[in-house]
């Protein structure tokens, strides 16, 4: 949820926002007519709230013989107070409904425009070139015994797999490796929950616009995951956290699951595009001021995987009409996919400023100049993924062989018992 201040201080700004993200600005004069209704409703009830109580005091006073005419106008006073508190409410309602229509104000020099309206801010490493016909990373995967999608879906339905033998250690391996990365920067390791309520799920901004994204059991009313960030941003919900000796860094390893709808005949052929992956995401609590450095800490971490692993790619700075609502910056760094001759994305990392912690409920109090602490504020939350299933397909097509054997990057080999080389089944 965005700042109220900040939308009645200056609403241009919230619009200009929305149009970059390709919505109406009228979104904002809605919230803006909202917002005066639920304040002028609660003023309203207030006010008769004060006036019933003091009224209360004038029948509790009065002469026995006046009593009976005070008492009767009080039952009017409070059919009045309890009609009233009915109208804040459903104001209040109609604000919150209002406001929940304007996504994250988008940080300036964040692209305008939608998917393909990205910016390329930098391209690292070598593109690979073969002096033979590479395969894709499902072939070598097979070759390998290591990828198994045929009884994936026997078990399953389409879209899921099974890592089998060096692919399973492979994943390990790699996810490892993102641990200690992350271990080495300061991040606390969580294995979180994968069900969470709706109320976690709405707060981080995955309810919206992509709720068709997400899997539902209605009979426990809980939502599956698609990213451990989700968890770790309801882990301190509520909450007024501490913030002076720096930001609170957490590391989430969890099973991940997105339904993929309307992605129907995308990326059907192996582990690019599935319904459940394993990733390890980091996530930051910090304040508002410094989100910004820390939003390119998150990216050099990321990069700095990818480079230790051997794989060229590019840096892109998304356009506003392809970010998600809560983010209001958002990375992707993409790795040079061979077969397809193209970059296609491995992680990303957002900038979600104060936008989830506002519906979460999540402040620290800011130290004053002078000493001492203030008000409470909201935090600024940020997230990047440091290692996921996806990133295999890179790996493999980057440092395959002519005979269908893969390199080891010599980074993952002491997670993998020092083997150097993954050599294809017999």
């Amino acid at each position: 949820m965005i700042d109220p201040v900040v939308l009645r201080d200056d609403p241009e700004l919230v619009k200009r926002s929305q149009v970059a993200r390709g919505h109406s600005p009228e979104t904002v004069d809605a919230a803006l007519a909202a917002d005066r209704e639920r304040r002028s409703a609660i003023s309203a009830y207030e006010e008769l709230r004060a006036e019933q109580n003091a009224f209360g005091k004038t029948v509790a006073a009065a002469p026995k013989e006046e009593k009976a005419a005070l008492v009767a106008a009080v039952k009017g006073l409070a059919e009045r107070v309890k009609a009233a508190q009915q109208a804040a409410s459903e104001a209040e309602e109609a604000a919150r409904a209002a406001f929940v229509r304007i996504e994250n104000i988008v940080i300036d020099g964040v692209p305008a425009g939608g998917e393909d309206d990205f910016v390329e801010l930098r391209r690292v490493g070598d593109i690979p070139s073969f002096d033979f016909q590479p395969l894709d990373h499902l072939a070598l995967g097979e070759k390998l015994k290591a990828i198994d999608m045929e009884r994936g879906a026997k078990v399953s339905g389409a879209r899921f797999y099974f890592l089998r033998g060096i692919g399973a250690r492979l994943e390990i391996a790699l996810m490892n490796l993102a641990l200690d990365r992350a271990l080495e920067a300061g991040f606390v390791p969580m294995i979180t929950p994968t069900l969470v309520r709706p109320e976690i799920m709405q707060g981080t901004g995955f309810l919206g616009e992509h709720a068709e994204e997400v899997y539902h059991l209605p009979a426990d009313d809980l939502y599956l995951v698609g990213t451990s960030e989700v968890a770790l941003a309801g882990y301190h919900k509520d909450e007024i956290l501490d913030l002076a000796d720096g930001p609170l860094r957490y590391a989430g390893w969890s099973t991940c699951y997105r339904r993929e709808a309307g992605s129907h005949g995308k990326d059907t052929r192996g582990i690019i595009r599935v319904h459940q992956f394993n990733k390890l995401e980091m996530f930051v609590y910090t304040t508002p001021e410094d989100a910004e450095a820390e939003h390119e800490r998150l990216l050099g971490l990321q990069e700095g995987m990818l480079q230790s692993l051997g794989l060229a790619y590019r840096v892109i700075d998304i356009a506003a009409g392809d970010l998600g609502s809560s983010a209001a910056r958002k990375y992707d760094v993409e790795a040079w996919v061979p077969t397809q001759q193209a970059f296609r994305e491995l992680t990303s990392t957002s900038n979600c400023t104060t936008f989830q912690s506002r519906r979460l409920d999540i402040r620290h109090r800011p130290p004053l100049e002078e000493g001492g602490v203030g008000r409470t504020t909201p935090v600024a939350t940020l997230n990047g993924t440091l290692a996921t299933t996806r990133w295999i397909v890179a790996i493999l097509e980057t440092h395959q062989r002519a005979d269908g054997s893969v390199v080891v990057p010599e980074v993952l080999r002491p997670y993998l018992g020092g083997l150097e080389v993954l050599e294809p089944a017999a």
